[in-house]
């Protein structure tokens, strides 16, 4: 008896007593075979139990079917929701998702780009947690299609599919509402700068202060790398404060729910003792009564759509590039 997993084109060929070659097209779908000899070969396929060989028929297509994923941070929903707008697109047309998490990590990501590529992936979309030499020598030499999504590599991202939010917009429209609600000590919680996303809404905020004619206060600027805890030593560094912020403005969801977690803790409420705007929302803080936290609407899901149809129309439309798309932000209040 046959185990399932080892059974080769020669054993339906023994089963079907038809020929090894005439088995290969019927189960390759690559040349003429009577219907006839269709159903025997299938019939002994099905009896055999018999598995193709992924690996081998992807060598001899010259492909896999499936697409790597790079994102900062596996664990936040936005980068999830980005990753379920591009599986939904690309699953009806047989293309798999392979995941990784570069953890705000350059050299963790450099490796899982190595490794994909090594894997024969057809394509990558790369949410980069930051940009070396060796990252951009690699992508520019590469044959497979590459997609930056939320975040762009400088001045090569032209070169690029990419997909982006305007992120100095959206961080101007925050800070300029805080401002003209009578704030002027904010608390910044900004990510890390060696990011598009983090320098473009650092930008943002500095734009919205200078067109209101005020300076900014640099020691009310917390520095961190888009996570939780981020936010919780920024809650931590703002409290140590001799002069505390009004508001804390958060440059991503992350963050934020470590600043509204921090505050919790330290028995805080928000709004009453310090107002929380936010680029991107926290879903988390639906439940808090009357938050009024304001926050950055983004569109991750529409994102990955993109993506998506992007992915499409290189791997199986034959259309070239490249394309870039930036979705506008909306403010918004929640609760």
């Amino acid at each position: 008896m046959l185990v399932k997993g080892t059974v080769t084109i020669k054993d339906i060929a023994r089963e079907s007593g038809i020929s090894i070659a005439t088995v290969s097209r019927v189960l390759n779908n690559s040349g003429y075979a009577s219907e006839e000899v269709k159903e025997k070969v299938l019939a002994a396929a099905k009896k055999l139990n018999y598995q193709p060989n992924a690996i081998a028929r992807s060598l001899k297509k010259h492909k896999t079917n499936t697409i790597g994923v790079i994102i900062p941070d596996i664990s936040n929903s936005y980068f999830m929701k980005i990753s379920k707008g591009i599986e939904d697109t690309v699953y009806k047309s047989g293309y798999t998702l392979l995941f990784g998490s570069g953890d705000e990590n350059p050299e963790k990501e450099l490796k899982m780009l190595q490794v994909l590529l090594e894997q024969r992936v057809d394509a990558i979309v790369l949410a980069t947690s930051g940009v070396s030499n060796d990252m951009i020598k690699i992508i520019r030499n590469t044959t497979v299609p590459v997609i930056l999504v939320d975040r762009t590599i400088g001045d090569i991202s032209a070169e690029f599919d990419c997909i982006v939010e305007d992120n100095v917009e959206g961080a101007y429209l925050l800070t300029n509402y805080l401002i003209e609600k009578g704030y002027k000590e904010i608390g910044v919680v900004n990510g890390t700068l060696d990011v598009s996303t983090g320098e473009e809404r650092y930008r943002g905020y500095q734009r919205a202060l200078a067109d209101n004619h005020l300076t900014e206060n640099t020691a009310m600027v917390f520095n961190g790398h888009f996570t939780e805890e981020d936010g919780v030593q920024a809650v931590d560094y703002f409290l140590n404060l001799q002069q505390k912020p009004q508001a804390i403005l958060s440059f991503n969801n992350a963050m934020t729910f470590g600043v509204i977690l921090r505050l919790a803790q330290k028995g805080y409420k928000v709004p009453d003792d310090f107002v929380i705007a936010s680029y991107g929302e926290v879903e988390a803080a639906q439940l808090l009564p009357d938050s009024r936290i304001i926050t950055i609407e983004q569109s991750p899901y529409e994102m990955g759509k993109c993506a998506g149809e992007i992915l499409l129309d290189r791997l199986e439309r034959d259309i070239k590039g490249p394309v870039h798309k930036m979705f506008s932000p909306k403010l918004r209040i929640m609760g």
